[in-house]
């Protein structure tokens, strides 16, 4: 049976994503052992993170403060007193037997994330809550055919949790969310977000129910999803396979899942557990935690600003388009750079231009990012200016300026004084430049003052030859015309 866009139509996919991101902390969320991605297995690890008996833990203050930036991101509430809990459950590469986590005082709730829609409407999707915990290590499964291999490395690493609400109905809005999620740790530094790596993951719950239903239907938790495009992929999986088992009356289960990336299908894991199977209650070896108000305060002030409000302000304020102000905020380094180079000019649009073309051109040539970019956004700027201001065009610019800026500390006004390149914009002389260039070429002026207007790139390309490329476009342009009909 195949799934007509007919019968598509008439259900309704409900989703709600877990997101974990793994805290970019020295240490670990319990312990000073190295919280460090690719080390030799089994090294970054001790009596506590091995869950040795009449072991305690510690906690990482740097945790607490990545969650609560986190939540302000999101606008969250921050809950003022904390505690932590043990959710007990047996994995080969969980050492204790249980996950130290927060279960009824999660540190943030509430907040909202805003998303595009397949229609590019904005949408609203809810979080429910984030909680700080600690991570598994990690069982290997495709070195030996015969045995699992385990990596305690990863165990006790701190994580945030982000839980949304079940406000998602589309593959592509779970795609947007995720994106948008990774961005917002990028921004605050506090996760790398290398999905491929296992800093972020993320665990999509999803159902189906009929348009207009009241209670949501059967819901299955997908995991091990390793790119935001496979978490798409996976979520249109199930929506599919639930549709189509409805529509032939079969019976679905509650249960978690496992994603095949390379055949693009979802296969059954375990029956869902129960949250009261994890047997939570008081963690016993940590004290609550308490925060003040002015710690809110400062952690605010530390936050950079962010991607919403920097496209806001671009689309709005400086009126670049929002497919500019896209491409500016994807990556925080280039945000900040675009926002150092407009303190220091107020043409945005061709500051733009340059920052996405000959600039990231360059970075790409050499696989270098902003921060490794030898020209300071400064000169950028006065590049800029000294092009808004006529004195050089943008063709020499990028041809000359540009290269010799790459070169050394001097300004692009310093570059261009130097080699003579400030472009000739008095009219006496532009004008005496012009009628040399309409004598020595009489009958391409002929023709051109009978009305050939497509030679004009001709007549000009002869006068920015003889003013050996001083002249003002804008200014030769318009004498041109000018002078042709008194000719």
């Amino acid at each position: 049976m195949e799934l007509s866009e007919e019968i598509r139509n008439k259900y309704q996919p409900v989703i709600g994503l877990e997101i974990h991101a793994q805290m970019l902390t020295n240490t670990k969320a319990y312990s000073n052992d190295k919280n460090e991605y690719g080390a030799a297995p089994n090294t970054n690890v001790s009596p506590i993170t091995l869950g040795h008996p009449g072991t305690l833990p510690r906690m990482n203050a740097k945790t607490i403060d990545y969650a609560i930036k986190m939540g302000l991101a999101l606008g969250c509430d921050i809950a003022p007193e904390q505690h932590f809990a043990r959710k007990n459950y047996f994995y080969p590469d969980l050492p204790k037997g249980y996950q130290i986590t927060q279960d009824t005082t999660p540190i943030c709730t509430g907040g909202k994330v805003f998303v595009k829609n397949e229609k590019g409407e904005t949408k609203k999707i809810g979080i429910t809550r984030i909680h700080m915990e600690e991570d598994a290590g990690k069982s290997i499964h495709d070195i030996d055919p015969f045995n699992t291999l385990i990596d305690l490395n990863r165990a006790g690493v701190p994580l945030i949790e982000i839980v949304s609400e079940p406000d998602i109905r589309s593959s592509q809005e779970a795609y947007n969310y995720v994106t948008e999620i990774r961005q917002l740790v990028r921004y605050l530094e506090i996760c790398d977000g290398n999905m491929e790596e296992g800093s972020l993951r993320c665990d999509a719950n999803i159902s189906v129910m009929l348009k207009g239903a009241k209670e949501y239907g059967v819901r299955v938790e997908v995991k091990n999803m390793n790119s935001i495009r496979n978490v798409q992929r996976a979520i249109e999986h199930e929506i599919t396979r639930h549709i189509l088992a409805i529509e032939k009356g079969e019976q679905l289960f509650q249960e978690t899942r496992n994603f095949d990336a390379l055949k693009g299908v979802t296969t059954a894991m375990r029956s869902k557990e129960a949250a009261n199977d994890y047997r939570f209650f008081p963690e016993p070896d940590l004290q609550p935690i308490r925060v003040a108000p002015a710690k809110i305060d400062q952690l605010r002030a530390e936050m950079p600003p962010l991607p919403a409000e920097l496209m806001s302000k671009y689309t709005g304020e400086l009126k670049l388009s929002e497919y500019d102000a896209q491409i500016l905020t994807d990556q925080k380094e280039i945000a900040l750079y675009f926002e150092e180079i407009i303190k220091h000019t107020s043409n945005y649009k061709m500051a733009a231009n340059w920052l996405m073309g000959d600039v990231k051109s360059y970075m790409n040539s050499k696989a270098i990012g902003i921060k490794d970019f030898p020209i300071s956004a400064q000169n950028i700027a006065g590049l800029v200016n000294l092009i808004d201001e006529g004195k050089v065009s943008n063709n020499l610019a990028s041809q000359k300026v540009f290269p010799e800026l790459l070169k050394g500390t001097m300004t692009a006004l310093e570059i261009a004084e130097e080699h003579d390149w400030i472009q000739n914009s008095d009219e006496s002389d532009l004008k005496s430049i012009i009628l040399a260039v309409f004598e020595e070429n009489p009958a391409e002026f002929e023709r051109f003052k009978a009305g050939e207007k497509k030679l004009t790139g001709f007549i000009m390309g002869k006068v920015m030859q003889k003013s050996a490329g001083k002249a003002d476009p804008r200014s030769a342009s318009k004498l041109i015309n000018e002078l042709s009909q008194v000719q």
